[in-house]
């Protein structure tokens, strides 16, 4: 009997532990890989199709196909290459990471990944202006209508000029980093802004019509 109820113990903690360990791994890191299936698997695919990285069918399985879609879209927007959809390529693709909603986001990849976005939109502006352009990137983070990741502002698409054109991955200049880390630090010139534009270059006529709030350099802050 007594060796009969330390088998039966052991069996319920092995248990317990699979179950804890099986709850991490798909709730708290929420990886969809090679194998996977379900409405996550759909909805990967759907973005990826939307965004131009996808050709087959949105059946909801992590095939071959997905895999490659997955590492090419990380390959493009300098995100580790690995075919697996974790909370970094997920908050890269605007879907739900299993995290909080971030409004203290600092960590070094989102101060890198801003910087990057800072240096391709906005150097050569007044470093005022550099910093204003990533407090727009953290403005959308909290605001409804955007993605509530970094990763999600920088790469929604057509959001950004640098995202479509490459500069994205210009040589990175040593301000934009700091112009990054002041951003996240709270430092908000452009007033609340989550709208920027250089009236110069602009061919987007709706934009003219959203409120302005600020004027720095060459871009003008709206809301």
């Amino acid at each position: 009997m007594k060796k009969f109820m330390i088998s039966l113990l052991i069996l319920a903690v092995t248990c317990f532990g699979c179950y804890y360990y099986y709850k991490t791994w798909t709730t708290e890191s929420v990886l969809a890989r090679y194998g996977s299936r379900g409405q996550q698997v759909k909805d990967i695919q759907f973005r990826l199709r939307q965004w131009g990285y996808f050709k087959g069918d949105i059946d909801g399985i992590y095939g071959w196909r997905t895999t490659a879609a997955v590492r090419n879209f990380q390959a493009k927007n300098g995100l580790r290459v690995d075919g697996i959809a974790g909370p970094e390529t997920l908050g890269g693709l605007a879907l739900p990471t299993g995290r909080p909603a971030r409004t203290d986001t600092s960590r070094s990849g989102d101060v890198l990944l801003m910087a990057r976005a800072i240096n391709g939109e906005a150097r050569g502006e007044p470093y005022v202006g550099q910093v204003a352009v990533g407090a727009v990137i953290l403005n959308r983070v909290r605001h409804p209508s955007f993605p509530n990741t970094i990763a999600g502002v920088v790469y929604q698409p057509r959001a950004f000029t640098a995202i479509t054109d490459g500069q994205i991955h210009a040589n990175m200049r040593s301000d934009s980093m700091r112009a990054a880390q002041d951003a996240l630090n709270g430092w908000d010139p452009s007033g609340g802004a989550i709208y920027y534009y250089n009236p110069a270059k602009t061919t987007n006529n709706w934009i003219y019509g959203r409120p302005v709030i600020n004027r720095i350099g060459k871009h003008v802050f709206a809301k």
